[in-house]
């Protein structure tokens, strides 16, 4: 009986044991399920989370590569060119490496000139102070100008009187120094004559008269002194045509430039003045 008793507490704790795990398993299966469903649903949203957001990134990896080639066609594109202008610059590297060796050359040859210009410039101030000196010079200058201006033109006048007064002047002149000439000539031929006629009178009178050697030799030294003092005479009349000749022939000059400076020619006279010869000429 107590075994029977047993047995059916025993089996009826089984039972309740049973149904409580039962009971446990279906609490824990529908924890379980609502769990699953949970997690379920937090997979499904963070799986639509997660393929909107690769969508999205799919998308603007779409885009980006849309973009990259668009900037890839730019840049080849650029590429063609900057290539063409790398062609242009080398080509003008070309042409600058040219200009600048000849620039080269420029910056040595204006070295040069440098030095040249340091020295040019001490002579251009050098000049400056000559140059002042010559303003000055200039403006005195300038004065005597207006001075000779002045003085120039009273002789223009003069010159004019000159032209005028020239060929009777010129007449006069040379009728006087023609005529004093011949005066001159005629007195010295006459002279000549006088002197010979002298000479011949004192041999006549040396040979009359015998006269002895001392009385002979005082009337030589007389008559040495007469042919001195008549040679001096002879000598002075010579000079003095020779002075006359000069200053004939002197006026005559004077009287060329004055024409010539004044611009005169002077075939305008109508005649050629004529120039007395110097005596042994």
């Amino acid at each position: 009986e107590m075994e029977a008793k047993y047995t059916r507490k025993m089996q009826a704790l089984r039972d309740e044991l049973d149904l409580r795990r039962k009971t446990e398993i279906h609490e824990l299966e529908e924890r379980k399920n609502t769990q699953i469903s949970e997690l379920v649903g937090n997979h499904e949203g963070a799986f639509g989370a997660i393929k909107n957001y690769y969508n999205d990134i799919t998308a603007k990896n779409l885009t980006l590569i849309n973009l990259l080639k668009e900037q890839v066609e730019d840049l080849k594109k650029k590429e063609a060119v900057l290539e063409k202008e790398k062609a242009d610059v080398l080509r003008e590297n070309k042409e600058l490496t040219e200009l600048l060796q000849e620039a080269q050359e420029l910056v040595a040859e204006l070295q040069k000139k440098l030095v040249h210009y340091y020295r040019d410039k001490e002579a251009l101030m050098n000049s400056k102070a000559h140059l002042k000196i010559t303003q000055k010079e200039l403006k005195d200058l300038q004065w005597e100008h207006e001075v000779l201006e002045q003085r120039f033109s009273k002789v223009q006048e003069e010159r004019d009187d000159l032209y005028q007064n020239f060929t009777r002047a010129i007449n006069e002149v040379q009728q006087k120094t023609g005529f004093k000439n011949l005066l001159l000539e005629r007195k010295l031929h006459g002279l000549l004559t006088l002197l010979e006629q002298k000479e011949v009178e004192l041999s006549e009178v040396v040979a009359a008269s015998n006269l002895d050697p001392s009385a002979l030799s005082l009337v030589s030294h007389k008559l040495e002194d007469v042919l001195n003092s008549k040679n001096a005479t002879i000598q002075d009349l010579q000079l003095q045509l020779a002075r006359v000749c000069k200053a004939h022939n002197d006026m005559l000059q004077t009287f060329e430039a004055k024409l010539t400076a004044f611009g005169i020619p002077l075939d305008n006279l109508g005649f050629q003045p004529l120039s007395f010869p110097f005596p042994g000429q």
